[in-house]
């Protein structure tokens, strides 16, 4: 890099704000705004660093992407989060670091950026659909995918028609083979990420016997987020 070239921006995107909260917190990321879409920002070594959740799923995760390489000039996208498990031998909060992402919807191919040290291997796949039945699972695996999710291709496809950089980090928060995920808790949170208090009463009044269930899922999440967040720290720091 010129010694008179300012190093690039870089934008993490996560889907929910729980995959921001890590974030945030290591790099003390303060509250702004671009544009119309609201953020944190702040720096990381000689970066400044811009942070945005877009909500679950393909579609918001584009068009939230898309406003915010519209609004400002971004050198490098980082998509940051949790991801579903494939394979019941990979404990809960182990980094995946795909080698290829997947449109369920398309059959499109995305290849991240390498970023960092980590060695990439697997599939990961992206899709709005709640893939938990055993013929779709084993479909899956055949093909090589180790992790799902609901946002990382739309993220990449967007960033890769401006011919910008990026990489994912993601980690493994549940298991979509050990049946702990199912359609009701699927839509326990609002299109944007956060929970949904009456709809998550309702499920615990229903099945109470499942609380302990929860809470495990909680606790899986919450340490997903947490290595992440460090992993994709550790990778940027290392530029």
């Amino acid at each position: 890099m010129n010694q008179t070239e300012a190093p690039a921006t870089i934008a993490f995107i996560c889907a929910m704000p729980m995959e921001l909260r890590p974030l945030s917190r290591r790099l003390s990321l303060r509250p702004d705004r671009i544009g119309d879409l609201r953020c944190r920002a702040g720096k990381l070594g000689d970066h400044r660093v811009i942070a945005i959740v877009t909500g679950m799923g393909t579609r918001l995760a584009a068009e939230k992407t898309a406003a915010l390489l519209d609004a400002t000039p971004v050198g490098r996208v980082v998509v940051v989060g949790i991801t579903g498990g494939m394979d019941e031998r990979v404990p809960i909060g182990s980094m995946v670091l795909p080698t290829v992402v997947v449109d369920g919807a398309t059959g499109t191919e995305h290849r991240p950026a390498p970023l960092g040290h980590g060695s990439p291997s697997g599939t990961m796949w992206t899709s709005d659909q709640l893939m938990t039945g055993p013929e779709a699972i084993a479909g899956l695996r055949n093909r090589g995918v180790v992790a799902l999710d609901m946002e990382t291709a739309a993220i990449a496809d967007v960033c890769e028609r401006r011919d910008i950089p990026w990489s994912v980090f993601r980690a493994i928060s549940d298991r979509v083979t050990d049946g702990s995920i199912d359609e009701e808790i699927f839509h326990l949170s609002h299109p944007d990420g956060t929970p949904n208090g009456p709809a998550v009463a309702r499920y615990l009044l229903k099945h109470p016997g499942r609380l302990p269930g929860m809470v495990g899922l909680a606790r899986g999440a919450k340490l997903a987020t947490e290595t992440a967040a460090a992993a994709a720290i550790r990778a940027i720091a290392s530029l």
